[in-house]
């Protein structure tokens, strides 16, 4: 019999220490280690009679399989306080160990809105090998919870958990033969591998012509507007477009940058005035669509001007100019809140004031795109 024991407590302990042992699971899967510390109560008799509510701690390692089930095993402490009338120094603590299955919703999910959204609940179920005292027994426990990413890139996870733990008393002469029942509260500390790895991949692949191309499922999970680009590539993440135009329909007069829209010609304005030209309307009105296509840019528009002139009524002419041009746009359909203006007067040139070319390429208004993408670095 004591030899049975040694060979359980073995079987359950071995694939414990090499879950814990792992500091990074291969970027195809996601792995780490997870902190269950919690209250502990005391359900039934005899262990509600003897010992009051105590505090439980748990560390397993994980593996998953695939994006929904994780197997995980570990090691937990539980130290229950005495009650009154007992004798003081008399706690109830127990050593066991566990191995089991958590069923979750994947940590990729929303990746396109994050925060709330992108919780993930969990069901789990572990087999326990316990040690109290000088007995050794089987357990079970099964929990749930929910775990929210504490950072961007998903590594870290916080979440409430509640638990509940049966320990299987067998029929022994001088014990008591009823099972002892728990039930724990806490926190679920996660840290591990980054479940938006395949994006790495898919970056990887576009800088060299050697490289392995990623996945098919990595395309269809993260591509929302289904044109072959991947999100963190796209320029255009909303719009259908072209693999040679960094994800965006061909525009006439706009380009779209990863962080700005560029215009192929200036912007006219009346001399010394904030009205538009009506020749630069219809690029406008490109400027319009593009940001119509594109629902999730935010666009600052920022006016600047040559060195001719009072320095302040220069600060005052570029931020006229740029509100116009928010006017416009937001006249034909795209929402103010979408839009903002800031003016630079002639405080930052790309070009000499020395010149008449030089003054003419300051006096412009430029378009600072401003929306939410996967941050590439933080991958």
């Amino acid at each position: 019999m004591r030899y049975s024991r040694i060979l359980a407590r073995i079987a359950i302990s071995l694939p414990a220490l090499a879950l814990l042992a792992l500091p990074r699971v291969a970027s195809a899967l996601e792995g780490g280690v997870r902190l269950e510390p919690g209250l502990a109560l005391p359900l039934g008799a005899p262990q509600n009679g003897r010992f009051t509510a105590g505090g439980e701690v748990s560390l397993k390692g994980y593996l998953g399989l695939g994006r929904y089930f994780d197997l995980q095993a570990g090691i937990s402490f539980l130290a229950l306080g005495p009650a009154a009338g007992t004798i003081p120094d008399t706690f109830g603590t127990a050593w066991s160990d566990s191995l089991g299955l958590r069923f979750k919703r994947p940590h990729d999910a929303d990746l396109e809105r994050g925060g709330f959204y992108a919780g993930s609940p969990w069901i789990d179920a572990d087999a326990l090998y316990v040690r109290t005292g000088g007995l050794d027994r089987f357990g079970l426990t099964a929990g749930a919870g929910v775990s929210f990413p504490l950072v961007p890139r998903r590594t870290l996870w916080l979440g409430p958990f509640v638990r509940y733990m049966q320990i299987l008393q067998p029929n022994r002469t001088g014990f008591d033969d009823t099972d002892a029942k728990l039930l724990f509260v806490g926190l679920n500390f996660e840290l591990g591998s980054s479940p938006l790895a395949p994006l790495v991949m898919e970056a990887k692949a576009a800088e060299c012509s050697h490289c392995a191309p990623a996945p098919v499922f990595v395309a269809t999970m993260l591509d929302r507007d289904h044109d072959g680009v991947v999100d963190t590539l796209d320029n255009c993440p909303d719009v259908p477009g072209s693999t040679e135009n960094g994800g965006c329909p061909v525009y006439k007069w706009v380009i779209v940058r990863p962080d700005r829209l560029e215009l192929r010609e200036k912007i006219l304005f009346a001399f010394d005035r904030a009205d538009i030209e009506a020749d630069s309307l219809p690029m406008l009105d490109e400027v319009v669509q593009a940001l119509k296509d594109n629902r999730s840019f935010r666009v600052q528009i920022e006016g600047h001007t040559d060195s001719t002139g009072p320095r302040d009524h220069n600060q005052t002419l570029s931020e006229s100019r740029a509100e116009s041009v928010l006017n416009y746009l937001r006249d034909h359909g795209i929402a103010a809140s979408r839009l903002s203006y800031k003016g630079f007067g002639s405080t930052e040139p790309t070009d000499t004031n020395t010149t008449v070319l030089g003054r003419e390429n300051n006096r412009r208004v430029d378009f600072v795109v401003h929306f939410r993408i996967l941050d590439r670095s933080a991958q």
